[in-house]
């Protein structure tokens, strides 16, 4: 069969980015200036390849970052459950020192096995990825042979590690960002890294 290739992207700056504000799944932020330029760096970069779809969260500084493929008239697909993981408490505020200690905290628990561990009242990695199951399986399924997916960088962390079959503990292997590209190559059975964390697209000397 003809290998599926599937290209997943963090979406761009936003000025929470910017600002070091905690975003998450409740934060429906828009890019900045910064994010839109990476965007259409990136639309620039890509607008020849033959996708077939553009996958989505249902956020839109997700759906921004790939807007000229969806203006452009690529079926376009939102799923809630490509959403960032929920930071709780920490959501819509400037991160303080007591924060990042917690959050890295959480991060190193979850390195070391323990996937219940969670920022208060957010999500665990284990409830996220449970729901990403289900837009995976769509995106897996989907009949187009080129895939373009375009999430949050947490939720990324886990996506890779679920599509490439690795433990929710090895997360931390998948760095990002903005606007950064992982590509993907399904055979129908197993994901192969093709590319990890690329920005040459960002690379304004090149356009």
């Amino acid at each position: 069969m003809t290998k599926k290739q599937i290209l997943i992207v963090r979406h761009g700056e936003t000025d929470f980015n910017r600002r070091n504000i905690v975003q998450g799944s409740g934060v429906d932020t828009a890019l900045n200036e910064l994010g839109v330029q990476q965007a259409l760096l990136f639309y620039k970069k890509y607008a020849s390849h033959p996708f077939g779809a553009v996958y989505t969260s249902a956020l839109k500084r997700s759906q921004q970052s790939v807007k000229g493929f969806i203006d452009a008239g690529l079926r376009h697909i939102a799923l809630p459950n490509l959403n960032e993981i929920s930071w709780g408490d920490f959501e819509g505020k400037l991160q303080t020192e007591e924060q990042k200690r917690i959050y890295w905290d959480t991060v190193n628990l979850w390195k070391n096995g323990n996937l219940e561990a969670r920022i208060p009242n957010g999500e665990t990695p284990l409830e996220m990825q449970e729901r990403q199951k289900k837009a995976a399986e769509l995106i897996l399924n989907d009949d187009a042979q080129h895939i373009l997916v375009c999430m949050h960088g947490r939720a990324m962390k886990s996506f890779l590690c679920l599509l490439l079959n690795r433990p929710l503990t090895h997360m931390e292997d998948f760095q990002h960002t903005n606007l950064c590209l992982y590509h993907l190559e399904y055979d129908g059975l197993l994901c192969r890294l093709v590319k990890e964390n690329d920005t040459t697209h960002l690379n304004v000397a090149e356009h």
